[in-house]
């Protein structure tokens, strides 16, 4: 698989900085959702780089010291669970990925956005479905995002013990569940994402 390929493309048409955008927690019940913006050095090749859903825990740590060392400029943004609940999960996603990109140092001149909607999103972008396992910047995106996210739910674990976000990280499974029906809502569940519950 050639990641660099869409990039490629972008940077012929005139493009000069080419940026990967990518978020991670849109399902979950509790926590903020992340988003991070990478720009890589052109053609650099990070072995096994791909979808961070793809990769183990450990090949996303692993992945996550050699893209922060090696990118250009990267920057990691979120929206709370309180502005998920305010804006719906979209808007809040979009939130989170303006964000991220305005913590650039370096405005891109284009984005490439994981995913195929992308009508908030501030700045010049392209989305590309599956970008995430298609195009280099991307997938660095999606790695920084989950590896950050999931680093914050395990601190959460900790504040609000009980909950197990340490092992779900606040995705809804059987055992998330059952938690939040014997302790009630922790102040950084998503209240919106509750009301189905009942």
């Amino acid at each position: 698989m050639d990641l660099w390929e869409h990039e490629r493309e972008l940077l012929a048409l005139g493009y000069k900085t080419v940026a990967g955008v990518d978020e991670a927690g849109r399902g979950p019940l509790a926590g903020p959702v992340y988003a991070a913006a990478v720009i890589l050095p052109p053609e650099l090749h990070i072995e096994g780089l791909n979808d961070s859903k793809k990769l183990t825990e450990k090949k996303r740590e692993a992945l996550y010291d050699v893209i922060v060392e090696k990118a250009l400029d990267y920057s990691v943004a979120f929206a709370t669970e309180k502005e998920i609940d305010e804006l719906n999960i979209l808007n809040a996603t979009y939130l989170a990925m303006n964000r991220a990109v305005a913590g650039l140092s370096v405005t891109p001149d284009i984005s490439i956005i994981d995913g195929n909607r992308s009508a908030g999103i501030e700045y010049p972008n392209v989305t590309l479905v599956g970008g995430d396992g298609k195009s280099a910047n991307a997938a660095a995106a999606s790695i920084l995002a989950k590896v950050t996210r999931d680093r914050f739910m395990r601190e959460m674990a900790e504040r609000y013990p009980g909950y197990g976000f340490e092992k779900h990280k606040g995705y809804p499974t059987r055992a998330h569940y059952e938690a939040i029906r014997r302790l009630g809502p922790s102040e950084i569940h998503r209240r919106t994402f509750l009301r189905k519950m009942h």
